[in-house]
């Protein structure tokens, strides 16, 4: 018989992929509770592995091999996780896609995936209806009725129950370097791309947060088909811990919620700090079990967060395509810092020819690791993407970073939110936190659109802590003193909501394809002049 070689810095095969990982959980910790899902079941290791195990056989009924494609398109829950860990006990690769998803962008998915089932929430398969469906042969339909839907064989929910829980057979072992999922980045700036993940990539993932332990129990409030939430349920089979499911992130519901089942850490991305950050002050706002809490990016509500409720924070830098490169210690003190570099991981910031830049000096960033297989490897049936993103043997991340002399790493912008102004850079990121700093601003983002004089001009989209107003001039006059003039927007669009992807990121694509459409406060035409300091004396 042929002995694997697995590389010595390579996790083993039982920490880190799930079957045998959640199997040897099973054994030796059966009856602690695992999952938690708010207003449904409790799962223990024990029920885990049975679960997954009979989902495996029956998703093996359907005719799922090792190696197939399956697509979850499911709301965070039991089933997204039950179909997710019984592909994964078939060596099967589970790709989740965003319930947001229809028309155009689900057809992306369906074709891009070459999937031949789909598993689905019943609120949801209808929209299969009004799309081409690649590859796709066969939809299971889960919380409802199951419809004809074109060609598709269509199966109810006993579609994925089965009486079997004994251990599904494998052609060959399942290996830390296998695909275990192929995830879709955001889209926030095109199409989104399918990213390759292995079991190894998904574990170094799940580590990042080493501030967690078996005593911990963790919140997943990011959605299933994000790496946030992936690398929350991954981070609990690791480390031994227990996590509570919620179905989104809800501001009202987020205290009650820790405070009912006793989570100990969770994630908050985008805005869901300021969310909370806005809340009216309560007399037990600190009695609670939170101890920590990952909060990225580092802001100043950021800060108040863990000032105001007393929980330690920390922070990083991640994406679908890497595996938290860059991690920071407890309460870092430096607005918009990521950390510093994880061991394992080589960086280096770069100009538009992949030459280093000097400290300071705002570049994109570049990732590689010591460990093979601990980042992406491809974008799935995208050649190019993938020769483009991995040139000169680098990933390139597409973000604006900086590192100081200390070797603090500070995220600047997306690479393609830039924005030039007369001649200046300005980091959307930066002017953001200034918004965010006014006692009206619930959401904010900063955009370029088109100026008569060349360049960039600065909009600013924001959305209004309820009950609130602002005239936007007010808030010109608030960000005055706060950032350079030519950082200071000159259009302001107020708008209820901002657009955002279920992830909670705001969709700047089609802020600045609408804004000038919809006629946003334009300080010029107001008459509002910002006037540059003179350093000449008068005579």
């Amino acid at each position: 018989m042929t002995t694997t070689h697995i590389d010595a810095r390579m996790p083993a095969v039982d920490q880190c992929v799930l079957r045998p990982l959640l199997e040897r959980r099973a054994r030796e910790t059966p009856d602690k509770v695992y999952a938690i899902f708010v207003n449904g079941p409790t799962w223990t290791y024990r029920d885990a592995g049975e679960i997954a195990r009979r989902t495996a056989n029956a998703l093996r009924d359907l005719g799922v091999k090792q190696g197939d494609i399956v697509l979850s398109w499911l709301p965070n829950g039991p089933d997204a996780i039950r179909l997710w860990f019984g592909l994964n006990y078939l060596g099967a690769v589970y790709t989740p896609i965003n319930t947001a998803y229809r028309g155009r962008l689900l057809e992306h998915a369906i074709e891009s995936s070459k999937a031949r089932l789909i598993v689905a929430h019943a609120q949801l398969f209808e929209r299969l209806a009004d799309v081409k469906h690649g590859k796709l042969e066969a939809l299971v339909v889960l919380s409802g009725e199951p419809a004809p839907v074109g060609d598709l064989a269509v199966h109810g929910a006993s579609a994925l129950d089965s009486a079997n829980s004994e251990l599904p057979a494998l052609e060959t072992e399942i290996m830390p370097w296998d695909t275990q999922s192929i995830i879709f980045t955001s889209g926030t700036t095109g199409p989104s791309k399918a990213v390759l993940s292995s079991y190894n990539h998904l574990y170094h993932m799940a580590t990042g947060p080493y501030f967690v332990g078996p005593d911990d129990r963790f919140m997943l409030n990011l959605p299933m088909f994000h790496v946030g939430g992936t690398l929350v349920t991954d981070a609990m089979l690791i480390y031994g811990g227990s996590m509570v499911v919620v179905e989104r992130f809800d501001t009202n519901a987020f205290w009650p919620v820790v405070r009912e089942h006793g989570i100990t850490t969770t994630i908050l991305v985008g805005t869901m700090a300021s969310f909370l950050m806005k809340q009216q002050p309560a007399p037990n706002e600190r009695d609670h079990p939170l101890c920590t809490a990952t909060i990225v990016p580092l802001n100043e509500a950021a800060m108040e967060f863990g000032k105001r409720f007393g929980v330690d924070y920390y922070t990083h830098f991640n994406m679908s395509e890497v595996s938290m490169p860059i991690v920071s210690e407890k309460n870092p003190s430096l607005l918009s810092v990521a950390g510093k570099t994880r061991p394992g991981y080589q960086l280096r910031v770069v100009d538009d020819n992949d030459c280093e830049v000097p400290p300071g000096v705002v570049g994109e960033l570049l990732v590689r690791s010591d460990c093979p297989w601990a980042l992406n490897h491809g974008y799935f049936m995208n050649p190019e993407g993938t020769a483009k993103a991995w040139r000169n043997g680098w990933f390139h991340t597409g973000d604006a970073l900086k590192v100081d002399e200390s070797g603090n790493y500070f995220f600047i912008d997306r690479m393609k939110d830039a924005i030039r102004r007369r001649g200046e850079n300005i980091s959307s990121f930066e002017v953001e936190e200034e918004l965010f700093a006014h006692p009206a601003v619930r959401e904010a983002a900063v955009v370029a659109v088109p100026s008569e004089h060349g360049e960039d001009e600065v909009l600013a989209a924001i959305a209004l802590v309820e009950g609130m107003t602002l005239d936007p001039e007010e808030l010109i006059n608030f960000l005055r003193p706060r950032m350079a003039l030519f950082m200071v927007p000159r259009y302001v669009w107020i708008l209820p909501e901002l657009p955002k992807t279920p992830t909670q990121k705001i969709q700047k694509n089609i802020l600045r394809s609408e804004a000038m459409k919809n006629n946003p406060w334009d300080r010029e035409k107001a008459g509002v002049r910002l006037k540059a300091e003179s350093f000449t004396k008068a005579s």
